[in-house]
Formats: C-alpha cells, sequence, structure tokens
C-alpha cells in the first residue's frame, strides 16, 4: 500500500494494519492484539489513537524517510571520493579508510565509508570461495614455533629494483619481523635470522618451506652415510647448531600464516611505502623498523599462556658462530686452496698436504680457514697466468716467419747503425 506522501508500507505495517483495524472495529480485545503484534497494550492503545486520527499514514514509523542525524554530508562524501581518486586509488575499503581517518583528518564510520566507494563506482565487493583444509591450532607460547619465507615482488612499484621481503611470523601472536634483501638465499636467510634473534630471541621451532636454501637437494657424502646423517642445507645446519628444530612444509597452504601475511603486505606495505615515497632497500628498511611496531600492536593477539619460549642471546658470539658459511676444500701440495675462483697460500707448520680444512665465510663478508679448532694464517695470490701449448707454438712460427721483428730494425730500414770505436 502507497501513501499520498509515497511512504511504501513494510510487512509489519500492513500486519498492523490488519489487527487495528479489527480492534477499532470492536472484533478483537486490545490484549488480544497485544499478544498478536508482540507489543504491549499501552502501545496498542497508542497505535489505535494515531489510526483514528491520521488513518493508515498512523501506522508508519515517525522516523521512516528523514535522514539520520549520523548520516555523513554531501560535502564530506565528495571529498573523500577526491582524495580515493587522487590519492589512494586501489586501496581497498580498510586501509583507505585508516588512511583518510589518519592522514587527512575525515573520520567516518568504516561500513559508511566502503559504501561511499561502492555507491561511487571506485569499489567492487566480491566474495571469493576458498577451499576447505585442516584447521591447525596455534602454538601456547610466544616463540614455541616462528614460520619463515621470503617473497619477491615489486615492493617499490617501479621506484627501485624489485626486492625480496625475508618475513617471520610467530605462530601463536602473529608478531612479525621483516627485513628487505635483495635475493632470497643463505646469506639473506642467517643475516635476518640474526636480527630477529637480537630482537626478540631464538626460538623453539621454525617452519619453513623446501626452497634450496632451507632444505638441501644433494646427496649425502660417504661421511654422512657412515655417520647416518642427511644432507642439509648452510642454513639448515646453523639453525641446528642453535638449537632450533627445523620442520619442512609440504605445501604453501601447510604455512598459510606466513602466506597470509604476504598477501596483506603486498597490499597494505606497498601501498604504505608509496605514501612515503620510498625508492631504495635501505629506505624500505628504514620504514619497517617504524611500521612493524605498529603493525604489531594493531594485529597481534596474545598468546595462551604468558611465558616467552624464546632464548635470549646472551652474547652474539654464538651466534655469529653458527651463522656462517662452512666448505671443505683440500690442501694442495703447494700448501695452496682454492675457494670461489680465488687462490688462498696456508701460512702454517701443521703437516696439512693433501688434508681437507673447512674455508668459513662470515656474514660480513671476512673469511676464516680452519683445521679443527686451529685458525690457520692464509693470504690471497695470483699466480702467473699459464701459457697454453698451442699459443707458444704460435709465437715460435711468427718468430721463424718474421712475425715479431722490430719495424724499425735497420736491417729493414736500411740506415746505417754508427760504429763505437
Amino acid at each position: 500500500m502507497m501513501e499520498k506522501d509515497g511512504f511504501l508500507m513494510n510487512g509489519t505495517d500492513r500486519k498492523r494494519l490488519k489487527v487495528i483495524g479489527v480492534v477499532c472495529e470492536g472484533k478483537m480485545k486490545q490484549h488480544e492484539a497485544a499478544k498478536q503484534l508482540e507489543i504491549s497494550e499501552r502501545q496498542v492503545r497508542r497505535i489505535v489513537k494515531r489510526f483514528r486520527a491520521e488513518g493508515d499514514r498512523g501506522l508508519i514509523h515517525r522516523l521512516r524517510g528523514r535522514e539520520s542525524a549520523k548520516r555523513i554530508s554531501e560535502e564530506t562524501r565528495e571529498r573523500i571520493i577526491d582524495l580515493y581518486v587522487e590519492k589512494y586509488k586501489g586501496f581497498g575499503p580498510v586501509l583507505a579508510h585508516e588512511k583518510v581517518e589518519e592522514k587527512d583528518g575525515i573520520k567516518t564510520n568504516r561500513e559508511s565509508f566502503r559504501q561511499i566507494l561502492l555507491e561511487a563506482g571506485l569499489w567492487e565487493s566480491s566474495r571469493k570461495t576458498k577451499k576447505h583444509r585442516q584447521w591447525r591450532e596455534r602454538m601456547k607460547y610466544f616463540g614455541e614455533m616462528v614460520q619463515l619465507d621470503g617473497s619477491r615482488h615489486d615492493w617499490l612499484e617501479g621506484r627501485g629494483p624489485w626486492l625480496v621481503l625475508m618475513a617471520y611470523i610467530d605462530d601463536a601472536t602473529g608478531t612479525v619481523y621483516a627485513e628487505f634483501h635483495d635475493y632470497e638465499g643463505t646469506i639473506p636467510a642467517m643475516i635476518s635470522f640474526k636480527g630477529y634473534a637480537k630482537k626478540y630471541g631464538i626460538p623453539l621451532k621454525i617452519y619453513l618451506d623446501k626452497h634450496t636454501t632451507y632444505k638441501s637437494t644433494s646427496k649425502e657424502t660417504l661421511e654422512e652415510e657412515l655417520a647416518g646423517r642427511k644432507a642439509m642445507s648452510q642454513f639448515q645446519r646453523a639453525l641446528i647448531e642453535l638449537g632450533v628444530e627445523v620442520i619442512h612444509a609440504n605445501s604453501p597452504q601447510a604455512k598459510g600464516r606466513i602466506e597470509r601475511l604476504f598477501r596483506t603486505f603486498q597490499d597494505r606495505l606497498v601501498k604504505e611505502m608509496r605514501l612515503e615515497g620510498i625508492k631504495s632497500k635501505d629506505e624500505a628498511n628504514a620504514f619497517l623498523k617504524r611500521y612493524l611496531p605498529v603493525f604489531n600492536r594493531k594485529f597481534s593477539v596474545e598468546a595462551m599462556e604468558a611465558q616467552d619460549m624464546h632464548r635470549k642471546v646472551e652474547s652474539l658470539g654464538e651466534v655469529n658462530k653458527a651463522l656462517t658459511i662452512r666448505t671443505e676444500r683440500t690442501v694442495r701440495n703447494d700448501y695452496t686452496v682454492p675457494h670461489e675462483g680465488k687462490l688462498y697460500q696456508l701460512n702454517t707448520v701443521l703437516a696439512l698436504k693433501g688434508r681437507k680444512v673447512t674455508v668459513v665465510d662470515l656474514l660480513d663478508g671476512k673469511m676464516k680457514i680452519v683445521y679443527g679448532r686451529e685458525n690457520i694464517r692464509f693470504k690471497e695470490i695470483h699466480p702467473q697466468p699459464k701459457i697454453k701449448a698451442k699459443e707458444i707454438k704460435v709465437k715460435k712460427r711468427l718468430y721463424k716467419s718474421g712475425g715479431l721483428r722490430i719495424k724499425n730494425h735497420p736491417w729493414r730500414t736500411g740506415m746505417e747503425v754508427p760504429m763505437a770505436f
């Protein structure tokens, strides 16, 4: 039923119209009408009075059709739309709402903000169906298990090189630690773990995928087979030395917490750095130091148990000793050791000819050579390049044919050489 002023009656209004009409005809008692409409008798009397005075219009709520006192003004709506187009294009409604409130001082309800974007055609609502997977309960303690992974992405959106975000997320609390690096490899993994350990301590377990940085793909050596050990990557070996249990996930979904974090960061963090105009890895890492504490305060949760299971780092000596790259090399007869395309001369009185020494590459770029517990002194040497036999034959052939003779020799120029008396 449509009223004269254009108000459309809903289902509740129609039900009231039917019952109140019967009451007004004297065919139903007011207490019976109260039960039918599930309201008080006093309210029935009020509605009957309004119905007799105003007719059908008296059954419609007085506030229907009026603008809410909390309605966002048209001027504010237009300002929000302009800001979104100019500064926050591509931002999701939640992040855009936070930035508009934080940086532009416009405070609105988050759902109202989303509706404004939807009405303006600047955002489309979508609902994704996800494959059901078995749910795993969070760990109980902070530091009981940490998930680690790297994400290579255009984090700077073309303002700088592509970078890899090495990120750690605590399974119990969702606390995040992260660093930007040039690539995902052993050195970045070790440097980032050292940074995590300095800030929070050494966790009990670490959950990784099967990237070659974290899980070796090489076959076991004879010594490893005899000892019953499996081949390990340098990073895995370092973690085990520090007392960290290493767990390898069989699928990306198994470490869903870190995967969801990367999706969040590829949306939020990228746009935060866009607003700051960040163009390099160093600037991005400096921004992370300011951003992560705010992010953790906002999104981390309390652990089920209050105990922190991180083992505090008393001194960095233990960490620095473990977080190294170690390679075995055989000492040559002339007491030289080849490594990474360079040659090193050993300076020692130990009988090491034919024995294996360990070349230790440190995170700061320095290098050590050790034999057992002994540090071996060494220096880099630059041997003369060897001349191949073919080159020697060519030179002899050129000399015999005159190809190597000096052009201005007297027998060529015909000039007389003065005699000395």
